[in-house]
C-alpha cells in the first residue's frame, strides 16, 4: 500500500464530512462560527502586512516632501489683499 501525501488542501477536510467538495461547500457556508483560518495562515498574513507596512513606512520616510496646498499664511495675505481691492503678487 502507498502513502498518502500530505496536504493542506480543502480535499482532505471534504473526506472528513461526505466526500464532496459541493457537501463541504454547503456545510461551510450554513456553520460560519465553526470554521476557521488555520493559525499558519494567520500569522503568515499577520507577518505579511507588517512587512508591507514597515515598506510603506520606508517609503515615504525617503520620499520627497512636496507641498499639495500653498502656506495657509500666503492665501490669508492673498485674501485680504484681494478684499482691499489691490492685486495679488
Amino acid at each position: 500500500m502507498t502513502r498518502r501525501k500530505k496536504t493542506r488542501s480543502l480535499a482532505d477536510k471534504v473526506q472528513i464530512r461526505t466526500g464532496r467538495r459541493k457537501d463541504y461547500k454547503k456545510w461551510r457556508h450554513e456553520n460560519p462560527d465553526q470554521v476557521t483560518s488555520s493559525t499558519r495562515y494567520t500569522q503568515k498574513k499577520r507577518q505579511q502586512r507588517k512587512l508591507q507596512a514597515a515598506r510603506k513606512q520606508a517609503r515615504q520616510e525617503t520620499g520627497q516632501a512636496i507641498d499639495i496646498h500653498p502656506q495657509r499664511d500666503a492665501q490669508q495675505a492673498d485674501s485680504e489683499e484681494s478684499e482691499r481691492g489691490g492685486t495679488p503678487s
